[in-house]
């Protein structure tokens, strides 16, 4: 059974820095992709992050670009998120995501909350 162990997240304050890790187990993956979703209150859950293991692409929301940096650790099957320059708008839950050629998992999520 695959599974999602998120860590990280919390309280900052707007400028500041939080990061986010995500372990996958439960399977060997291949030809996969692991990345972050977030959903504010009252929000649809949007995409924040991604990088393809295969190769190390990486890709951003804009609004996040310059700011959260994703990377990822093939031997631990881990991906963090760092966070800088929080605005007060970063404010949601995180998802940790899996997606592999025949679906996708979830995290059960951490909060990052930026105060202004």
């Amino acid at each position: 059974q695959v599974q999602l162990a998120e860590s990280g997240g919390g309280l900052a304050q707007a400028g500041g820095s939080l990061s986010v890790s995500c372990a996958a187990s439960g399977r060997t993956f291949t030809n996969f992709a692991m990345g972050w979703f977030r959903q504010a209150p009252g929000k649809e859950r949007e995409f924040v992050a991604a990088v393809r293991w295969s190769g190390g692409v990486k890709y951003y929301k804009d609004s996040v670009k310059g700011r959260f940096t994703i990377s990822r650790d093939k031997a631990k099957n881990t991906v963090e998120m760092q966070m800088t320059t929080l605005k007060p708008e970063d404010t949601a839950v995180y998802y940790c995501r899996l997606t592999d050629p025949s679906r996708a998992y979830w995290g059960k999520g951490t909060l990052v909350t930026v105060s202004s």
